[in-house]
Formats: structure tokens, sequence, C-alpha cells
């Protein structure tokens, strides 16, 4: 049985000034009981070190990745052609277009090196991704993730602007 303190997802960012993002992502995976930890690794200034990474997440027992990049966002690419583990690419705003450069270089990978893609800037919903990927072979994270989704549903239902009329 799997350490249930042992890192599963690794979040790598670009650089450091996507430090909240990445956090707001381990924050939601922590919520859940997954263990994650956070790189800045640039693929552009440190790609031997992005390499060496990529090549110990495995070994490590990392099972999800979630690549935070902005720009270029050349990063959540060249982590999924180094592993063959699920990639989850998360672009971020700024640059010519607030993030529409950053997410068309993302979701326009080469057949053969996929890599999942959420919203502009939205590293939180990746971790709810990297979760249900996790919990295809956990049952107890997947009641987890199936009781969060409840309680987000819950807290619909319960806003006072859905309360229905007395007869």
């Amino acid at each position: 049985m799997a350490d249930a303190n042992a890192v599963r997802v690794g979040i790598v960012m670009g650089s450091r000034s996507d430090m909240a993002a990445g956090e707001k992502a381990q924050a939601v995976l922590g919520d859940l009981g997954i263990a994650s930890e956070i790189r800045v690794i640039s693929a552009h200034r440190a790609p031997a070190l992005l390499t060496s990474y990529a090549d110990s997440v495995e070994e490590r027992g990392i099972r999800v990745l979630i690549a935070i990049a902005g720009l270029a966002a050349h990063l959540p690419g060249v982590l999924a052609a180094q592993t063959h583990l699920p990639v989850i690419g998360v672009p971020m705003p700024g640059g010519v277009a607030d993030g529409l450069d950053a997410l068309l270089a993302i979701v326009q990978m080469p057949k053969g090196v996929p890599v999942a893609t959420v919203g502009v800037g939205n590293a939180e919903h990746a971790a709810p991704l990297a979760a249900e990927i996790l919990a295809i072979a956990d049952p107890d994270l997947r009641d987890r993730v199936i009781a969060r989704r409840a309680a987000q549903t819950q807290a619909v239902l319960d806003d006072p602007t859905n309360a229905t009329a007395e007869a």
C-alpha cells in the first residue's frame, strides 16, 4: 500500500511570479488529503533541471503533474514530452493577449504528447482534475472527491437567493 503522506502531485511553474497560483492548487490538493510539492523550473532558463525533475518524478511516487506557465507557455508541453505521467497545463494571464497566447500554446500540442488544460489562471481547477485522475485507483480519495463536489452543490442550494417561497 502506498504511503498516505507520499507526494503524489508535482506542481511546477516556470516563474516565481506564478507562485500564488501554485499555492492555490496545493491548498485544494491538501484539502483532499493529497500531498504535493511545488517547484519553480523554467523550461527555457533551466532545461537540464527540468529534464532531471521529469526523470525523477515517477520513481518518487508522483502520479500527476500540474504545469503552470504564461507567455510562450512551453513548460507543460516540454514536461509532457519528458514523462509518461498525465500533465495538466495551467495557462497564466499576461502577455500580448492576456493569457490567450499561453492557452493556445498549451492546448495545441502535437499528436501523441497530450496536455490536459484548464482555464487561464485557474490553477485551483487543475487540482480537482488531478485528484480525479488519482481517484481512479484510490477508493478513499474517490469518496473525498465526491464529498467535495456534494459540498459545493449544497453551498449553491443553501444560498439565500435560492430559497423557495413557502406556500
